[in-house]
């Protein structure tokens, strides 16, 4: 428990630095960036030597099918949390849809491994209470890379680890080996999560000149995106330990994102100078 002390000790001393350092070339509040870039390196060594050969094989042994039953019953626990930030956000369609898919897919979806909410025009999005705080004007704040949890600010960390936790009403649900079933979710969702970035990861890595700031670059992008509801700019938020964002694979699309709009319709050509108007 004295992790919390401590944390909450490098939450002070990000704020008390906020006036001795500005933004990076990127536009990225980073005042603790020796110490990020170290837990970034932690973080980075135990991805490639546990998370991701789990994730590699989790890849490879189990059908396409299996890891998409597997990814849309994590989706539909969050369901819950995403609701009651869309109300927090004033997005009453969007929770609607969210208990649209929670009743549709926890019943006929089978728990929640299938989707055929999404057929029925029920949209699905992520929602947490750190984007809610960025939709109504809070800003980020400090950026923090955490063990085991990757890239972060002040406002999300506050938001999605603190406060989320009470919108899930299976947070209030209590049984014997409750704390070995939370874990177990968080391991299945960090590798589910990890297992569709493996391409994408080793392609950012591949072609950075520096790794740890095109990751913080690609957090800042993606929150943004979600906390505007911009079409995102190819990165997932950080849900699975140890990585700044998930990407997603391109040739593995994540069932239930938000559906993009149609492209507009190509504009009519220029008029020759003696063509008659209609």
């Amino acid at each position: 428990m004295a992790t919390l002390p401590k944390f909450g000790s490098i939450l002070v001393l990000a704020v008390l630095l906020g006036g001795c350092a500005g933004a990076t070339h990127d536009g990225v509040y980073d005042p603790l960036e020796p110490v990020n870039r170290e837990i970034f390196d932690f973080n980075h060594s135990l991805d490639k030597h546990a998370a991701l050969p789990a994730a590699s094989y989790y890849k490879h042994a189990l059908p396409d099918s299996v890891r998409t039953g597997v990814h849309n019953f994590m989706s539909n626990l969050s369901l819950p949390v995403s609701m009651a930030n869309d109300l927090l956000q004033g997005e009453v369609t969007y929770a609607g849809y969210a208990i649209c898919r929670l009743g549709v897919n926890s019943t006929i979806g089978i728990l929640g491994f299938t989707d055929p909410a999404t057929d029925m025009g029920c949209i699905g999005r992520d929602e947490d209470f750190g984007q809610t705080l960025g939709v109504w004007g809070v800003p980020g704040g400090p950026y923090f890379v955490l063990p085991l949890m990757g890239s972060t600010t002040a406002r999300d960390v506050g938001g999605k680890l603190l406060i989320d936790h009470y919108f899930n009403p299976f947070s209030y649900v209590r049984y014997s080996g409750k704390y070995y079933v939370g874990l177990g979710q968080t391991a299945i969702k960090a590798v589910d999560q990890r297992s569709r970035a493996v391409s994408a990861l080793h392609e950012v890595e591949r072609t950075s000149i520096d790794y740890y700031a095109a990751m913080r670059r690609l957090y800042a992008l993606r929150r943004d995106a979600a906390i505007t509801n911009e079409p995102r700019p190819g990165a997932r938020p950080p849900e699975a330990p140890g990585e700044s964002p998930v990407l997603d694979d391109d040739d593995n699309p994540t069932p239930g994102d938000k559906p993009t709009a149609a492209p507009p319709p190509p504009a009519p050509a220029p008029l020759a100078p003696d063509a008659p108007r209609q």
